[in-house]
């Protein structure tokens, strides 16, 4: 089985835990985890499973406005940001090009660890559109905390990442 996870990321921290969330999908077979600016069409549409994710922007999932307002953020705020998140397409693009023909897929996004309703969440945003996409929904959708916009991850969200992999796994397979 071929799995792929794409994400979407600003300051490293949906890359991370789509490495984690990876790790935990490799009983599956060959896993490959692709930033959503270098994922060509032909890698979603080979895979078997996609788990898609990105951060939580202004309740929901970016747009070409707030990715540059958070691109900008970070600069002044001295961040590091990720090759690729000054231009390219976004993952509310991307996945208005899929077609997952009942192929199976979950969704993930970080954000403050708030409630939903007043952070908002990406990962509602992104199996909305898979489940649009034909896409069979595999797992309700998760989030995984950071601890303020720009991050760090909170405690324990990697290890919780690969568990919720390791969980997806085992539900492709059971």
């Amino acid at each position: 089985m071929r799995a792929l996870v794409v994400y979407e990321s600003i300051y490293g921290n949906t890359r991370a835990v789509a490495d984690a969330i990876a790790q935990g999908l490799e009983p599956l077979g060959l896993v490959e985890v692709k930033s959503v600016h270098e994922t060509a069409d032909s890698d979603a549409d080979a895979a078997d499973l996609l788990v898609v994710g990105g951060p939580t922007h202004m309740h929901g999932l970016a747009s070409s406005f707030s990715r540059k307002a958070a691109v900008q953020a970070g600069e002044d705020d001295g961040v590091e940001v990720e090759p690729g998140a000054r231009d390219g397409r976004g993952l509310r693009q991307w996945l208005a090009e899929r077609s997952g023909q009942g192929r199976k897929a979950a969704a993930f996004d970080t954000r403050i660890d708030r409630s939903p309703t007043l952070t908002g969440s990406a990962a509602r945003g992104i199996a909305r559109r898979l489940h649009g996409g034909g896409y069979e929904r595999l797992a309700e959708p998760e989030s995984f905390f950071v601890e303020d916009s720009e991050g760090p991850l909170a405690d324990g969200e990697l290890e919780r990442a690969r568990a919720w992999g390791a969980s997806l796994a085992a539900l492709v397979t059971g």
